[in-house]
């Protein structure tokens, strides 16, 4: 998993001028739009800048660098990779000054999952009543940062856990929770079972671009 709150590194101008070391940064373009997007206000960084972030949805099929990453991490555990999925990808977009002058700065990050043969877990009604008791705080701390948390006609989206609860993700890491709006949502819940599944189309390499800006 590429963590989404890495992305807090982009705090300040040399932080976002060296934002590919943050994540594995992608270039939007190549493919067809995104299947949702979402852009936060305009936050004050700490430096005086200022930061607006995209977050553009998937799912995608990972391209051939993420699932060899993927297969060296899950080898790394003991287990063999049956897919991944490239979830989203977060786009920051910064200006403020630097060395005292007008600066300019960007880069994105891909959020993945990889799904290696993890067993599932007995206590997942725990970790979802975990997350559901920590959620509104979630929310809160999420949005001093980002903006306030992604709402559709009052409707709050969804908070996914990328590392899913199912197979023991953890349920209030700031790393592992990404709002995804719910008919979104409701797709990548579809499909992680094919993720886990042997030989399913997630383990197909997909293309570096995989969408449009």
């Amino acid at each position: 998993m590429t963590s989404i709150f890495t992305f807090r590194c982009a705090a300040s101008a040399a932080a976002v001028l060296a934002l590919v070391g943050c994540g594995s940064a992608t270039v939007g373009g190549g493919g067809s739009p995104a299947r949702a997007k979402w852009v936060s206000p305009v936050m004050t960084t700490p430096d005086g800048g200022q930061l607006r972030t995209t977050i553009y949805y998937g799912p995608w099929q990972c391209s051939a660098a993420f699932l060899s990453r993927c297969e060296s991490k899950c080898a790394a555990q003991g287990y063999p990779l049956r897919g991944c999925m490239w979830l989203a990808d977060i786009k920051g977009d910064w200006q403020g000054r630097y060395l005292f002058m007008p600066a300019e700065a960007g880069g994105r990050m891909a959020i993945t999952h990889c799904c290696c043969d993890y067993p599932t877990v007995s206590n997942g009604r725990q970790l979802r009543e975990k997350w559901k008791n920590a959620r509104e705080g979630f929310r809160r701390q999420w949005g001093s940062e980002f903006g306030e948390w992604p709402s559709t006609n009052g409707a709050n989206w969804q908070g996914h856990h990328i590392f899913d609860l199912a197979h023991g993700g953890p349920p209030v890491a700031p790393d592992n929770v990404l709002p995804v709006p719910q008919d979104v949502h409701q797709v990548f819940n579809d499909e992680y079972p094919a993720c886990y599944a042997p030989g399913g189309k997630w383990l197909t390499p997909g293309p570096a671009r995989p969408y449009a800006d």
